[in-house]
């Protein structure tokens, strides 16, 4: 409210006499009057744009008692002064304690007292309207500011997001430029991803597991990437020394994507995608419950790969000797669940071999990064 703006007050007696008088004084004072005879004509003609409300208690039907409740039930938080007679003192107490600013005895003697409580009461109201203003616009800016920081906040796992795609695509396409170069490992990475995904959906894993498995196999063999592997080209066994530089790739593996935090559990199942049931594997020698599920899938998928590809000193398995050696290491390397779900979609699709999918790729076929 303005302060030169005049206030808008209702009073509220049904002795027209006394409700005519304290008009007159009010309008004297320069504020703006509403006299209503009964508290159901006050509570007929209120709103929010009075400032203060003066209130007879001893009136025909509703009394100032049942009048300030009415008040208080619209939530206007409008000052109330009740107008007392001599020997009501005990009627303004219980006015009060049911909400009331203040009392005025009547008949009004004291003019300026009467003033400094009229004028008092509106500063009480401008006080809460500016409250009111102020809390709503706090309000406001806070859900400006929260509706802010939420797009920051969403632009900002966007781009999280993105730069983790770009880092594993990265590494992906180092690791896909490595197999390329050599016909027996050339879609390897992509089959295993394949085939560890089909598990994964058909053992029921959540989107959040299908997309770290998908991610794990496509870095499980990130740590050939800076060892010389080329030894896996020679025809015949790896000697000792050959054989002891393989088997440090999942170390390795997991040393380069350990900086990505994002990529822990990753992490875990490129270093253990070696390990056995029996603990007899690498390179940490762990077994049973200490190899998760999605490791274990990974280590079938990627066995199962091995087997039935072709390499410079091998002859590669085909489909049913493949299913059959899975199952034979079923309880000392592979996990005999994830082996039989595996089996029963090999046997299902008996046109999902490492060929075709090596044909699936030239054509374009890759892993997805699923973010």
């Amino acid at each position: 409210m303005k302060p030169n703006k005049p206030a808008k007050i209702l009073i509220t007696d049904d002795d027209s006499l006394v409700r005519d008088a304290v008009a007159k004084i009010l309008e004297m004072f320069g504020h703006q009057v509403t006299p209503t005879g009964s508290g159901e004509e006050a509570i007929s003609v209120l709103n929010d744009e009075f400032d203060l409300i003066i209130l007879d208690i001893n009136m025909p039907g509703m009394d100032g008692f049942d009048t300030i409740k009415a008040i208080n039930e619209r939530g206007y938080d409008i000052p109330v002064l009740f107008l007392t007679g001599a020997g009501s003192m005990e009627y303004a107490i219980k006015a009060i304690n049911l909400g009331a600013y203040d009392f005025i005895q009547k008949p009004i003697e004291d003019i300026d007292l009467f003033n400094v409580k009229i004028n008092r009461a509106i500063e009480k109201r401008m006080f809460i309207l500016r409250e009111k203003a102020y809390t709503e616009n706090l309000e406001e800016e806070v859900a400006a500011k929260t509706k802010e920081l939420a797009e920051k906040n969403k632009l900002l796992q966007q781009y999280s997001h993105h730069l983790e795609v770009a880092s594993v695509n990265t590494i992906i396409t180092l690791q896909t430029a490595l197999e390329e170069k050599d016909q027996y490992t050339a879609g390897h990475t992509n089959r295993v991803t394949h085939y560890a995904m089909l598990i994964g959906r058909s053992l029921g894993l959540s989107q959040e597991d299908l997309a770290v498995l998908d991610r794990a196999c496509q870095l499980h063999d990130v740590g050939k990437l800076v060892i010389d592997v080329s030894c896996i080209q020679k025809p015949g066994p790896l000697s000792d020394e050959e054989w002891q530089l393989v088997r440090k790739h999942p170390v390795i593996g997991e040393n380069i994507i350990k900086p990505l935090s994002f990529l822990e559990r990753e992490g875990g199942i490129v270093r253990h995608h070696h390990e056995r049931l029996d603990g007899k594997g690498y390179p940490d020698g762990i077994g049973g419950d200490e190899i998760d599920l999605l490791t274990k899938i990974v280590t079938v998928a990627d066995s199962y790969d091995a087997m039935t590809s072709q390499r410079s000193y091998r002859i590669n398995l085909d489909r049913q000797q493949a299913i059959a050696e899975l199952r034979k290491c079923v309880g000392t390397q592979f996990d005999g669940e994830v082996v039989e779900h595996f089996a029963g979609i090999l046997e299902e699709d008996t046109t999902l071999t490492a060929n075709s999918l090596q044909e699936l790729q030239d054509s374009g076929f890759s892993g997805i990064f699923a973010g």
